[in-house]
């Protein structure tokens, strides 16, 4: 979790909207089962090389999407 103390280093507003935006990303990862590294890094792959006109495309990348690969899912606790 992300401290109050955190905050301090976002000193400017688009600083503070690009930590909240990441922030959020994360987090939504997090609740949908995902592992937050492997799907920011599997974001980044893939971004650059979209149309980010076609909503279809924009779908598949959600966090929720079942098109995602298991690379970017948590294995359960306990797991190896």
């Amino acid at each position: 979790m992300i401290g109050r103390k955190n905050w301090l280093f976002a000193n400017t507003p688009k600083g503070a909207k690009a930590s909240a935006t990441v922030y959020s990303i994360v987090e939504t990862a997090k609740e949908n089962g995902l592992n937050p590294y492997e799907y920011l890094r599997y974001l980044f792959e893939r971004l650059p090389n979209v149309d980010v006109n076609d909503t279809t495309v924009l779908d598949r990348l959600l966090p929720w999407s079942p098109e995602l690969p298991e690379s970017v899912r948590r294995r359960p606790s306990g797991a190896t």
